[in-house]
């Protein structure tokens, strides 16, 4: 989300002078001509209180056109700050920021939203959880997250599979927080040993790690994930590499042949998009995943990989299966990918916020 948000501020750089409430040591990451006010995170409260009062002052000052919230969770501020300055007031929401089951968060949280002017939704499935809570259509709209077209390194599959020892297996990728909605705890116990049964030389390579700071989410260490693995009888083929960035998580992708996305379906906890499967595809990599939440608009069927009815352990096996000996076309995965660039997502959002703008009195 924090990589989500830098964008959207270095995207409205193209027609707003932009400046941010961020906690500490966000100045260091802020792409050029942002400009960032930093307020401690920890605790989260003082946080939320401290930065509304440097966003009421900083909207005094400088009298913006829009006040963004990046998530439900700096709604209220963001209302605030709009409402004392005159101007337009609007949210990008991800899904949990609006099915957060805490009582105070519903009284205080909610009713925020729902006085937003505007309201972007990161799929269809977070727009109907909008609704769902309130939110009117008329101030309603979807701007997909945006995805990184990266330039294909030929050298990247053998250099990465080299290093680690992998040879021509076939392999399989996880990319993620370690959640037990993202699920991968349980795709090594029910669905791993279906694919090891039938390529017994199979490879589970797992990059990220489990969450520190999220708003709703459950862990799954490494460790719980691997000792289900070992009673299941697939230990051997699931291998953690930590968190992955840059050309080394570019790399990992290169060299696997299918990326999984096991997303589950759990109260309170969706999936808002699955921007990694996006991700997956702008390097080529077709994604299965179980068709959840928003992640139905980041997997193209057929195109950019298969989606499996949620729950179906012995179907995303197939499925799996299938991706590993029918080869997807390139062109047709990374044209998938393509329609999710960058500057197309900043496209769709200034001209949600800029309709906003011209509204404002």
């Amino acid at each position: 989300m924090e990589r989500l948000n830098w964008h959207i501020a270095d995207e409205l750089t193209h027609a707003y002078v932009v400046t941010v409430i961020g906690p500490t040591g966000a100045a260091a990451r802020a792409p050029a001509g942002v400009t960032v006010i930093e307020v401690p995170l920890r605790p989260l409260w003082r946080f939320l209180l401290l930065a509304t009062w440097r966003a009421l002052r900083a909207a005094r000052r400088s009298r913006p056109a829009v006040v963004l919230a990046g998530s439900g969770l700096t709604a209220p501020m963001a209302w605030l700050a709009a409402r004392f300055s005159g101007a337009g007031a609007a949210a990008y929401v991800h899904g949990l920021d609006l099915t957060v089951p805490h009582t105070a968060y519903r009284v205080l949280w909610r009713p925020a939203l729902r006085r937003m002017d505007c309201i972007i939704a990161n799929s269809s499935a977070t727009a109907g959880l909008a609704r769902d809570i309130g939110i009117a259509q008329a101030r309603l709209h979807i701007v997909h997250p945006g995805v990184e077209m990266p330039s294909l390194d030929s050298t990247a599959r053998a250099r990465f599979r080299a290093a680690h020892g992998l040879g021509e297996r076939p392999v399989l990728l996880s990319v993620g927080r370690l959640t037990a909605r993202k699920g991968l705890r349980e795709f090594v116990s029910d669905v791993l040993p279906h694919i090891v049964a039938q390529r017994s030389d199979v490879q589970l390579l797992v990059v990220g790690d489990a969450p520190v700071d999220a708003l709703y989410a459950q862990a799954q260490s490494p460790a719980s994930i691997q000792a289900a693995a070992d009673a299941a009888g697939v230990g051997q083929h699931v291998h953690f590499l930590g968190t992955r960035f840059g050309e080394e998580l570019a790399d990992a992708y290169a060299a696997s042949d299918v990326h999984v996305f096991p997303v589950r379906e759990l109260p309170n906890d969706p999936e808002g998009f699955g921007m990694v499967a996006v991700e997956a595809a702008a390097h080529g990599l077709p994604t299965v995943a179980y068709a959840t939440g928003g992640v139905v608009d980041a997997v193209g069927e057929g195109i950019s990989g298969r989606l499996v009815a949620p729950g179906d352990g012995a179907g995303f096996a197939r499925a799996t299966l299938e991706c590993l000996t029918e080869s997807f076309n390139l062109e047709s995965v990374l044209a998938f990918a393509a329609q999710f660039a960058w500057p197309q997502f900043g496209a769709r959002v200034l001209q949600n916020l800029s309709s906003l703008d011209a509204e404002t009195p």
